[in-house]
């Protein structure tokens, strides 16, 4: 096998893991991430096809995999998929490029092991989280694992709050993304006032996340900070 026909497989074989790690992929990104031809992806999609491998094209959108094709034994449940994405954003903290890309590419084979009811919420989580690295601070919160689900499936949430004033208040919020500074903090938005506020998780008294589902908001985190900041 030469070169070519090894830097081919090689890149098929990681198509397969790209293909099973998210819901939908176009030709585009997927050209973009291997540094080929748009062309180039369109031969290796009818390769992977003339090997049996069930991948569905849908017209102007991209490609998916079949649900249920090949998926590992391996399982993991929707709390265990939420935590990688808290261990992602510190390990893409560190100042090592080699050990950020053996991370990156171990977290989409852990991805790509999920279940399909659980890829879209673990890459919305992803985009709406952000952690800025602070050893010398001590977070303390109780309701991190529970905010991360209700994010994730639009549930409406009530939280007893303690502002910065000691006042106590009870409110249902719409969460909307998770940022770490010098504390964990909720973004979300708040019924009560009518307008995203931010909620400082240490100061959260109770928390019980509610049956009632919310309309997810149609901004990236990144949106949010160029409308509100």
């Amino acid at each position: 096998m030469n070169e070519n026909e090894t830097k081919r497989l090689s890149r098929l074989t990681a198509m397969l893991t790209q293909l099973q790690t998210k819901r939908l992929l176009t030709s585009t990104e997927l050209a973009n991430k291997f540094s080929v031809s748009v062309r180039t992806i369109y031969r290796d999609i009818r390769a992977l096809e003339q090997a049996g491998v069930p991948i569905i094209t849908e017209e102007g959108k991209g490609y998916s995999l079949m649900e249920g094709y090949k998926i590992p034994p391996v399982m993991f449940t929707e709390a265990q998929a939420n935590a990688l994405i808290i261990a992602e954003q510190l390990v893409l903290n560190n100042k090592d490029a080699s050990f950020i890309k053996d991370y990156s590419e171990a977290i989409e084979k852990i991805k790509a092991v999920l279940r399909y009811s659980h890829k879209d919420k673990v890459n919305l989580l992803s985009e709406r989280t952000r952690y800025d690295q602070n050893l010398n601070r001590e977070r303390n919160s109780n309701n991190l694992s529970e905010l991360q689900f209700a994010l994730t499936n639009f549930r409406l949430t009530q939280i007893d709050y303690v502002n910065a004033n000691e006042k106590l208040t009870t409110r249902i919020v719409e969460p909307f993304a998770l940022l770490s500074t010098e504390n964990w903090l909720l973004i979300a938005y708040c019924q009560l006032r009518e307008e995203f506020r931010f909620f400082r998780l240490d100061r959260i008294k109770k928390l019980q996340v509610l049956d009632e589902h919310f309309e997810p908001h149609k901004m990236t985190l990144q949106e949010y900070f160029d409308k509100f900041y």
